[in-house]
């Protein structure tokens, strides 16, 4: 099954935050498609090799909703991926983020009980 996601990719530096996007693949935890926002990599370099670089995070969402991730970088060869055990658990936090009713939405009343009748 090839199942990607859009993912918001935050790498968090000592005094800033450089915001990407990607793709997240659900099978193998790789992510690819990296856009940076407000940021040139030729110029600026890769975040994680900035000497205040602190961590690297990623947001998966749905309307208003949010599930906040763990992402792994690997500096040398410039990557962002999910270990196994963090997108196990990704998995299951995306699931209920995306079977949850939308915002406002109230389940709908059951019909109203009717009385049985009991033989005379």
């Amino acid at each position: 099954m090839d199942l990607k996601l859009p993912i918001v990719i935050h790498d968090e530096l000592t005094e800033d935050v450089i915001e990407a996007s990607g793709m997240l693949d659900l099978a193998s935890g790789e992510i690819s498609n990296v856009k940076y926002v407000d940021h040139d990599l030729e110029a600026d370099g890769f975040p994680a090799d900035a000497e205040d670089y602190e961590f690297t995070c990623g947001t998966l969402s749905n309307g208003t909703k949010e599930v906040e991730f763990r992402i792994e970088v690997d500096v040398m060869g410039r990557r962002y991926s999910i270990t196994p055990s963090e997108l196990l658990e990704l998995k299951g936090r995306a699931a209920k983020l995306f079977t949850a009713p939308p915002p406002g939405a109230h389940a709908p009343e059951p019909p109203p009980k009717k009385g049985r009748k009991r033989a005379a």
